[in-house]
Formats: structure tokens, sequence, C-alpha cells
């Protein structure tokens, strides 16, 4: 029989529970002590671990303490102090370009609404849905490539687009739990639900879980 949206909304809420108990500690593995430096690790981290990442922006951190003294690096000095995060040269680009932004729009300093969040360079969705959750303490779904597939398998999407996963998700999940979700999800896909090959019998979640049924059903 198909799931009713009561029913998905049931079952995303064990979920829930279930990833709090397995995951307590779940949250942003980036290291920052402002909302700009966690934007600024946030740009670093596309394509690249955070592990990666927080091993580069400590002497970042220590060198450029405002959208100021970004905006005043000149592009090769950065794109040589973050080369080994990859992408280098678009990264210093909307890094510098996000700095200038700021000085411009909002006194240097990162705004706390979403839609503002957004308008500014080098700040998608992802990225503007973090500093929400992880900054300002607000409600915010952090879809990244842990959560768009563990997501996906356990059947609470089906969409592929980040967007859309953000909308179905928050018609499942109550606003106060946004928060807390988008991290254990993204736990559970970093260290248990793996993309190459879910450690299924360490999950708590096999009795909610479509793939696990759909893996069941395909062994000889």
């Amino acid at each position: 029989m198909r799931e009713t949206l009561q029913q998905k909304r049931g079952r995303a809420a064990e979920i829930l529970a279930r990833l709090r108990r397995a995951h307590p500690g779940a949250r942003c593995e980036l290291d920052w002590s402002t909302p700009l430096e966690l934007a600024i690790a946030a740009i670093l981290s596309a394509q690249c671990t955070d592990r990666r990442v927080n091993l580069v922006t400590p002497a970042l951190f220590a060198k450029y303490r405002s959208a100021a003294d970004w905006a005043a690096v000149s592009p090769e000095t950065l794109e040589g102090e973050i080369r080994s995060t990859g992408f280098f040269r678009n990264k210093a680009r909307h890094i510098r370009e996000l700095a200038r932004a700021l000085l411009e729009r909002h006194a240097g300093a990162l705004p706390e609404r979403f839609d503002a969040l957004v308008a500014l360079p080098g700040i998608g969705r992802k990225t503007a849905n973090l500093l929400m959750v992880t900054a300002f303490g607000r409600p915010g779904l952090i879809v990244d490539t842990h959560c768009t597939r563990v997501s996906g398998r356990l059947g609470l999407t089906s969409r592929t687009d980040a967007t859309k996963i953000e909308m179905d998700l928050r018609e499942l999940l109550p606003e106060a739990d946004w928060g807390d979700f988008s991290h254990a999800i993204v736990f559970h896909g970093r260290y248990t639900c793996l993309a190459r090959k879910p450690d299924c019998a360490r999950c708590p979640l096999p009795d909610l879980c479509p793939y696990v049924r759909r893996l069941a059903k395909e062994q000889p």
C-alpha cells in the first residue's frame, strides 16, 4: 500500500528519534568562531572534506578577521592559501565577492535573514540554511550530498534537486526539528549510510528503510 503523508510524517519522526540516539553529538564539523568564518569555511568545503578545510582555516582565520580583510587580499595570495581545498580560483573569487558585498550592503556583517543570505555571492540555499541553523540558532534544512542520498534511501523524498528535497522534508518535519534532522542525517550519511557501501548491519533504521528492503529482495 502507498504510504500516506501522515504515515510518512510518523516514520520521519521515528527516524529522527533514532538518529538522535545513534548520533547524540551530531553537529556541523567545520571549525569556526564567527558567522563569517563559518560562511568562508562552507565555501571552501565545496567538493572538499571538512577535515581538509579544518586544516586550512586556522591560519586563514588568524590572518583575516573581518570582511574588510577578506576583501583586501589579492586573488593570487588567497588562491595560494586555499589551493589544497580544490577549485581554489572559484572559491577565492566567491570569498572576495562575498566580503565586498557584506561591506557594501551590511556594514561587513552577515545578515541573519535567509532571504538576505541567499542574495549574497557564494551563498546558496545549503550554506544559508547552515548559517541559519549553526550560527544563528534558527530553523533550516541543510541539504547536502549526505542528506540527499540518505533521505532518498529512506524514501522521504524521490527528488534529486536539492531545493525540491528541502521542500519535501519541510512537509514531513516540524520546523523545530529541522536543524537536528539536518545534522543527524549528515552524520548518518557520513559514518553509517555510506555512498558506496552502507553499513546496514550497524544502522538503527533497517525496519524504516525501503532501501534495506530492496536490497533484501535482490539477494539470491
